[in-house]
């Protein structure tokens, strides 16, 4: 396939993906790699990656993009093949035999080889660091142990599941670290033993890679490019539902908060840096044109000093929500010093304070433990019930709101058919500075069945979906 066809498949897939890449980049992209031929991959990748890639977050999402458009193509890849490998890969297997480390063998192939002899190949290639070996042995491995059938839907884990049980990987390490003890002149410190554990760990990895690798150049060759890419296609960190987040997932959108927590710490200090001007200072504007003789050439002004704003939170964490209210909660620890005072409370048919839980705390995760353990969240039947919680909170901490203070109210309002108590939340918008409230679910599906977010709405500075966190930074870009 020509190059230029495959750089067009290739941004539109990274534009599927969600990276965002315009056509200054893409012509950009293709300066860069004239002079680097495809054959010197590493180049040819990390040159499209400087003119594509701008975010540390899209770099995982760009590298598997890459690999399927620009793997390794040939017949030798078909799933079809017969499986037997070159001769300078079989004359090496025969010198390990020789040397008594390979049984039994006979024949001009590796197909006779048992599934032990070629663990025993392999684990040889780790202990000698062979990456040719390795890099083989994955390809034979991949041939023998996958069970890849030509167009059968199955994605690469389910065969590098297959391919790596058949390998017995999972103890390899253990095996590794006891030959090497074996091999070893004298005892190994425990620094030696640590250093070594690490080099065959990496070397284990590399080899996992391979496999992979291996697999997704089989898969490519038989299902194309664009159909590959887009089953192995995944949300970017910014995309990623807080409702439906993956362990990994969660701990990508950890990471990617705190881009945009400086974000909006410069969008506040620039804006109290440069607010508006207040009223003329006559005194001082009589005082400077005394060097234009008299003449008030240079007004000046009084400046005013904004004060921090207040902010007070306020979370449904009930089980429907309670994964949105982790991350808006992660946000608000992390914006906490760009305000003069952040108060927290989080209900689900009860309410609590826990803003002293974020207090002293370099453990955030620690802190949203203790909301969810020991919160009084819980008055009736642990439904949620947004009237009753918003009625206790007004009767509790209504006084505490003045104007400077900013309400965030996080939930999908689905109240269960209990009474709303959307006078609360309108009281809230009389006495304080500003009232939003933060929906994870689509907008499609507010105001149906249970959920009565258009009744708090319409007391309220703005309602937001904000069910990822590209949606919470566009609400991050309104909020100051």
């Amino acid at each position: 396939m020509p190059v230029l066809d495959l750089m067009s498949g290739f941004i539109v897939e990274l534009r599927n993906a969600g990276l965002p890449v315009s056509l200054t980049e893409n012509l950009d992209a293709m300066e860069a790699v004239k002079e680097i031929p495809l054959e010197d991959r590493d180049a040819f990748k990390y040159a499209l990656a400087a003119t594509l890639v701008k975010s540390q977050n899209h770099w995982r999402a760009f590298e598997t993009i890459f690999e399927v458009y620009f793997s390794l193509r040939g017949p030798e890849y078909s799933i079809m093949q017969d499986g037997k490998e070159n001769d300078e890969l079989w004359r090496e297997q025969q010198d390990l035999q020789m040397q008594g480390e390979g049984k039994g063998q006979s024949g001009g192939s590796m197909d006779g080889l048992t599934p032990e002899e070629i663990a025993q190949m392999l684990m040889n290639a780790l202990m000698n660091g062979d990456q040719a070996m390795m890099k083989a042995l994955a390809k034979q491995s991949v041939q023998r142990f996958a069970g890849m059938e030509p167009g059968r839907p199955v994605g690469g884990t389910y065969y590098l599941y297959r391919t790596l049980r058949n390998l017995d990987l999972d103890n390899m390490l253990d095996k590794l670290m006891e030959a090497n003890k074996q091999q070893a002149a004298e005892e190994l410190t425990n620094l030696e033993q640590r250093l070594e554990k690490d080099e065959f760990e990496s070397r284990i990895e590399q080899f996992k890679q391979e496999v992979e690798a291996e697999i997704r150049r089989k898969l490519v060759a038989d299902r194309g490019a664009e159909a590959m890419a887009k089953t192995l296609r995944k949300p970017l960190p910014e995309d990623v539902e807080f409702m439906h987040a993956s362990r990994d997932e969660m701990q990508s959108l950890k990471k990617a908060l705190q881009p945009l927590t400086r974000k909006l710490a410069a969008r506040l200090a620039r804006k109290r840096r440069h607010g508006r001007k207040g009223p003329l200072d006559f005194r001082n504007t009589v005082r400077h044109s005394l060097s234009y003789g008299g003449v008030p050439a240079d007004p000046k002004f009084k400046y005013p000093r904004p004060a921090k704003p207040e902010l007070m939170v306020v979370a449904d964490i009930s089980g429907s929500v309670a994964a949105f209210a982790r991350f808006t909660l992660m946000l608000v620890y992390a914006i906490q010093g760009q305000f003069s005072k952040v108060r927290s409370f989080v209900f689900i048919d009860g309410i609590d304070e826990v803003t002293s839980y974020f207090k002293n705390t370099e453990d955030i995760s620690d802190a949203i433990h203790r909301v969810n353990t020991e919160a009084d969240v819980v008055w009736v039947d642990g439904h949620s019930d947004y009237g009753h919680a918003f009625e206790v909170f007004w009767e509790r901490y209504g006084k505490d709101i003045n104007s400077k203070t900013t309400i965030l109210l996080l939930g999908d309002a689905r109240n269960n058919y209990h009474a709303t108590g959307s006078w609360v939340v309108k009281e809230m918008q009389k006495r304080g500075r500003h009232v939003y409230w933060l929906n994870p679910e689509p907008k499609s599906y507010w105001n149906t069945g249970d959920s009565v977010v258009g009744e708090y709405g319409s007391f309220t500075d703005g309602v937001y979906e904000c069910r990822n966190l590209r949606q919470l930074e566009g609400f991050v870009e309104k909020l100051v």
